[in-house]
């Protein structure tokens, strides 16, 4: 159930009205909620408490979908791992109070200083991206004199069916190791000091709102665990990588009940610790952007609905012409058909076109939905744009979790070289 609905006619989330935040903080404005980021992992943890017992599955939460340290905290909290890709948000998840005993490190391209950091910190697992990754790792491993839990990941050349630049599961995309040449560099692993090669991950997209492309890559992976231990290796642990996909529009993601029974019956048999990495399905749907309207604009064939939130706030629908409705603080009957747009210097700074809303004027708020995930995290300072503040709401309180950023701030990190004068 979604925690952000119309009472009396007016956008709450939880029980605190959206324009009132809009007030009192400004817009454009990050909001969360966190009875929705409860909600949402809690159904993940209740889904996999029905096929397996609590020590036997781990929901390292993907730190990159939002990583403001409150939201970090809340489902450390709750808890929640930390699914990191870089040394930065592993400074956050240990500053939010997540253990580094549930932190796993993912992603290609890791800095010598970030894995070091990650031996030094004895993190749950580093999943390997290829084969120069692992020779490195052991290097470092071993000069630190540390054991290191490695999983490998695997690219099992499945089509996920997603946005072509949120795909990760395909040959032709930049992540894991070939999955018919992993056997070969987990027989080097072997070999390799400072190496524990405990675990297999796989990671094929986000967004994903149908089961069968992960069916197809947990079997292709079962199949290789089997074969890995056949030759020697030590498998103890499965990483599944991200979750199901959410609702923008008209998506009808699955069932998390049948996910964890798709999971109790391919990954399970083999005995295994299973590691999950949600992000989008924890925090997307408790997040929204309050925008307020500028103006409305006639051009000659068509109405422009200017917002002050741009697609330096926002950056999904110029990058992946995604989809997010607008929902106006106050509830109007009168419709009008309006491109709704931003105040940055670009034709692509659009949220949508001919999209069918209620009659808005200059003043009124709205909020753009299911703005959690990839949001904050995305923004930029395009067009000299301070990075807008961020809210958690809980009930009836809100809480300001990051303080709107000033144009004298962006200048004072600029420096002019003394011989220009």
């Amino acid at each position: 159930m979604l925690t952000t609905q119309y009472k009396n006619k007016k956008l709450h989330m939880e029980d605190v009205a959206l324009e009132t935040l809009a007030e009192k903080y400004g817009t454009p404005l990050y909001c969360y909620s966190a009875a929705q980021i409860t909600q949402n992992f809690n159904a993940y943890r209740d889904a996999f408490l029905k096929v397996s017992a609590p020590e036997n599955f781990t929901i390292c939460y993907a730190t990159k979908a939002n990583s403001n340290l409150a939201v970090l905290r809340l489902l450390g909290g709750l808890g929640a791992g930390a699914d990191i890709v870089s040394g930065g948000e592993m400074a956050r998840a240990l500053a939010a109070g997540i253990p580094a005993s549930k932190i796993v490190f993912s992603g290609v391209g890791k800095s010598e200083d970030e894995l070091r950091a990650a031996i030094a910190k004895g993190i749950f697992q580093i999943n390997v991206e290829s084969e120069e990754e692992l020779v490195q790792l052991s290097a470092l491993a071993a000069k630190m004199k540390k054991k290191v839990p490695v999983s490998i990941r695997v690219n099992p050349d499945v089509d996920a069916k997603t946005h072509a630049k949120i795909t990760t599961g395909k040959k032709e995309n930049k992540f894991g190791v070939d999955i018919d040449r992993a056997p070969a560099l987990y027989k080097k692993a072997l070999k390799m000091p400072g190496i524990d090669a405990l675990g297999v991950a796989v990671h094929i997209g986000s967004q994903l709102t149908s089961l069968t492309p992960f069916k197809r890559a947990y079997e292709r992976v079962a199949e290789l665990v089997v074969k890995l231990r056949k030759q020697g290796n030590d498998i103890r642990r499965v990483d599944l990588g991200g979750g199901i996909g959410i609702t923008y529009k008209d998506e009808t993601p699955p069932d998390l009940t049948f996910y964890a029974l798709m999971v109790r019956d391919i990954i399970m048999p083999l005995n295994v610790h299973v590691v999950m990495e949600p992000g989008r399905s924890i925090v997307g749907n408790a997040g929204v952007l309050l925008s307020r309207v500028r103006g409305v604009k006639k051009g000659a064939s068509k109405k422009f609905l200017i917002l002050d939130a741009a697609m330096n706030d926002l950056m999904r629908p110029a990058l992946y012409d995604a989809y997010h409705a607008i929902w106006p603080a106050r509830l109007a009957a009168a419709k009008e058909t309006y491109d709704v747009v931003g105040p940055v210097c670009e034709t692509g700074d659009t949220f949508h076109i001919g999209e069918k809303l209620p009659a808005l004027k200059a003043g009124d708020v709205v909020a753009l939905m299911t703005s959690g995930a990839y949001g904050a995290v995305m923004s930029s300072n395009y067009n000299t744009r301070p990075l807008a503040p961020e809210v958690l709401v809980s009930g009836k309180k809100s809480a300001l979790i990051r303080r709107a950023q000033t144009v004298e701030e962006l200048l004072k990190q600029d420096q002019i070289p003394e011989w220009l004068g």
